[in-house]
């Protein structure tokens, strides 16, 4: 019931949802310092804004929670239905080619540019959702609601701040993942460690490293400064590196120094084995070259050993486990910082369902102790699995099969969403399973066709379930 009409509603309203979704990825709404009455920065409270606009402007009722997040409402009294989108976006970062970030264009029935994918377009595809029941005159019994976030990338305090105020619907869904239902999210250890040390100025030596942006990121360039050292040795062991590891180095002579850059390719954190890291390509290419021994350098060593390049499931560290459900445990190495004088670093693993904190972080930690690395990090987050013969999941495959003549079934997820800490909380869409979308990393895009699809599922879904 419904379909041919919904169809036919957001086909027609292509062009439309289309520049909607550009007009919010035109604004960078990383996540900036607080501002007053900007807890995200300028950037994430314009997007909002923006995006509230949108929805009055179609006639919704909206509400706006302190800029933290804001709502979009229909249908009747009782709460039935939530969805979670947000409109934060990771850093733009290097290695755009067919755009700027910022700057969205189509091109070969993609749309480009940062959010597209993550997560403006599927909000938006939420939004004409709406707007089709809505003007549709498809009747509602209860109420759906869209909840726009802008901190879902750093944390969800956002999220944390409307909860505190409001109930949990009894169905949410996040168009935040991939068809055709995650049910499961797995753990996460955000993993932080230091090491301190004496300074040397023996050389050759190292004198500084720099990489990452966020803990969720794998990185696509590491920087170094060396000194000491010949250029052609340095480049002749860089060649060597590139060739076992696909990571590229730029060397640069500096006030008689070295400066290095590891350009390898960046991938979402929950994906590690999709980029080439090159924290951990640049640390090998240190340990193939002739520093003066010192502890700065036996740290670097016991990095390397710890996280060698292309280890993306925790072998060399012992923690490496999968279950049929969820899958492996992935890990990346996203963040590190070395001076002369301290080691700092992060990492991020999500664990499958038998993963827990006795045997992942209390296992990682004792690693680390044993070469002489501190881990800070004394806690995870559990993994979150809802039940996939629920009537509530069987209504989303059921929508989907519909739609896309595939099977729905449900799947796991390594990258956590807004649902993670929700009861009857799945992520549902906004692409299909075979898509690449590049989310986190340059040319981020999304499938306009899976755009108008998702809106056309999303329509049909909240026609039956706030029925």
């Amino acid at each position: 019931m419904y379909r041919e009409e919904i169809e036919k509603y957001i086909d027609s309203h292509r062009g439309e949802m289309l520049e909607d979704i550009k007009s919010l990825c035109r604004i960078n709404s990383e996540k900036m310092p607080y501002q007053e009455g900007m807890p995200y920065g300028e950037g994430a409270c314009q997007a909002l804004g923006t995006a509230l606009a949108m929805a009055e402007g179609y006639g919704f009722s909206i509400c706006n929670y302190d800029n933290y997040v804001g709502t979009v409402d229909w249908g009747g009294e009782e709460s039935q239905l939530d969805i979670l989108a947000h409109l934060d976006v990771v850093p733009a970062g290097e290695g755009w080619t067919v755009t700027e970030p910022f700057e969205p264009v189509e091109k070969d029935g993609r749309l480009y540019g940062r959010g597209t994918a993550d997560d403006k377009g599927p909000a938006v595809a939420a939004l004409y959702a709406l707007r089709a029941v809505k003007e549709l005159g498809i009747p509602l019994k209860k109420r759906v609601r869209l909840i726009l976030g802008t901190d879902e990338e750093c944390g969800s305090s956002d999220i944390k701040h409307y909860y505190a105020v409001e109930k949990e619907a009894p169905m949410t869904f996040s168009p935040d993942g991939a068809f055709p239902v995650v049910n499961i999210e797995k753990g996460h250890l955000e993993g932080e460690f230091e090491a301190e040390f004496e300074a040397s100025q023996e050389l050759p030596r190292v004198k500084s490293i720099k990489a990452g942006t966020k803990i969720n990121v794998v990185p696509g360039k590491a920087f170094a400064v060396f000194e000491g050292l010949d250029d052609d040795v340095v480049r002749a062991a860089a060649d060597e590196v590139e060739k076992e590891t696909g990571v590229s180095f730029e060397i640069m002579g500096k006030d008689s120094c070295l400066e290095i850059t590891a350009c390898g390719a960046g991938a979402h954190a929950s994906t590690p084995q999709e980029g080439k890291n090159a924290i951990t390509a640049l640390l090998l290419l240190i340990t193939k070259l002739p520093f003066a021994a010192c502890r700065q350098i036996e740290v670097i060593k016991a990095l390397c050993q710890l996280f060698p390049h292309g280890d993306t499931e925790g072998r060399a560290l012992g923690v490496a486990m999968e279950d049929e459900l969820s899958g492996a445990l992935t890990l990346a190495f996203d963040i590190l910082e070395v001076t002369e004088e301290k080691m700092h670093g992060m990492i991020d693993s999500r664990t499958p369902l038998c993963g827990n904190e006795e045997n992942v972080l209390k296992p990682i930690a004792a690693k680390m102790e044993e070469l002489g690395i501190t881990m800070l990090t004394r806690e995870m987050r559990p993994p979150h699995h809802v039940d996939g013969n629920s009537d509530f999941v069987k209504t989303l495959l059921s929508v989907y099969e519909e739609y896309t003549g595939r099977k729905g079934e449900c799947v796991s997820m390594g990258g956590g969403t807004y649902v993670h800490d929700l009861k009857n909380g799945v992520a549902f869409g906004a692409a299909l399973p075979e898509t690449d979308n590049r989310m986190h990393g340059a040319d981020e895009f999304a499938v306009i066709d899976e755009l108008l699809l998702s809106a056309k599922i999303f329509a049909q879904v909240i026609a039956e379930l706030c029925a």
